[in-house]
């Protein structure tokens, strides 16, 4: 197995993004994943590479990245030493940053690789899940779709009735304690200006009504960080999506970082397995 980590690229807001691909040797064109983090999430947490090197031995291309402002860095892209850059990040800067990548999959990455770019599979972890079916709705490189513990709407997470966020509109910012690594993450009010100048574009509920690929959603019932229930929504706004409940499963499926075994947790190897079906099968209504 190939394991290209840390790949170099300049993202849109002129910050670097750092991508991983992991790949085996083949003499056919490799379809490609790309896997989007979440909230407070990196390339590298847990059982990610795991991951990758599950579908990378079942003859996939797997790319995962980190977005620009997660808040990591090139010399550390593992936590959040950039605290700054955290506060500056955005939906739509996320959004864009898969753009950035897809683009580079396309101009270079098939350059050294003999890839399929008629099947791109797009996975997201949590915020990322909303970030891919947003992407899958408006791009049409995307052939499939999966959000792994997605969220379904992203202007209820502004509390926009609340004094929090009053007080988050006088101050300019506020911060969300790390409980893993202690550090109180800012959150500059523009994250919430920018959401509002791009509400059409970042609305989950009109991009999953609008998908017309294969749209797999899975989730864990016993999700405490995203309920269960905005799978069900994702679900019934999309009717052609296929649903599947991992039964026990937590928001991260048995994984946590750091992640010190060789070998996935059990409930994400019923997610990999899953995913592999789901995107091997031709019959996905």
């Amino acid at each position: 197995m190939i394991k290209n980590k840390n790949i170099i690229i300049e993202g849109p807001r002129s910050r670097p993004i750092l991508i991983d691909v992991f790949y085996t040797n083949t003499s056919h064109d490799l379809p490609v994943i790309v896997f989007c983090h979440g909230y407070k999430g990196f390339k590298d947490w847990g059982a990610w590479d795991l991951m990758a090197e599950f579908f990378a031995n079942n003859g996939f291309c797997f790319v995962k990245f980190n977005f620009s402002f997660n808040g990591g860095t090139v010399s550390q892209p593992i936590d959040f030493p950039d605290l700054d850059a955290f506060g500056q990040n955005n939906y739509s800067t996320e959004l864009n940053d898969l753009d950035t990548v897809l683009n580079w999959i396309e101009d270079e990455l098939a350059q050294e690789i003999q890839l399929d770019q008629q099947k791109i599979t797009l996975i997201g972890h949590s915020r990322g899940g909303g970030i891919v079916t947003l992407k899958t709705a408006e791009d049409s490189r995307i052939a499939k779709v999966v959000s792994l513990a997605g969220v379904s709407d992203f202007k209820i997470r502004f509390n926009i009735d609340s004094e929090e966020f009053r007080e988050w509109q006088q101050t300019g910012v506020k911060y969300v304690l790390n409980g893993r690594t202690k550090q109180n993450m800012p959150h500059y009010f523009q994250f919430f200006e920018d959401f509002i100048q791009n509400e059409k574009r970042l609305t989950i509920s009109h991009a999953a009504s609008n998908i017309t690929v294969p749209h797999l959603i899975i989730h864990g019932d016993n999700d405490t960080s995203v309920r269960v229930e905005e799978a069900y929504a994702l679900h019934k706004w999309n009717a052609k999506s296929i649903l599947k409940v991992v039964e026990g499963a937590n928001h991260v499926f048995g994984a946590a970082h750091p992640w010190s075994s060789n070998e996935l947790p059990n409930e994400m190897i019923q997610v990999c397995q899953l995913i592999l079906d789901f995107i091997k099968s031709e019959n996905h209504e």
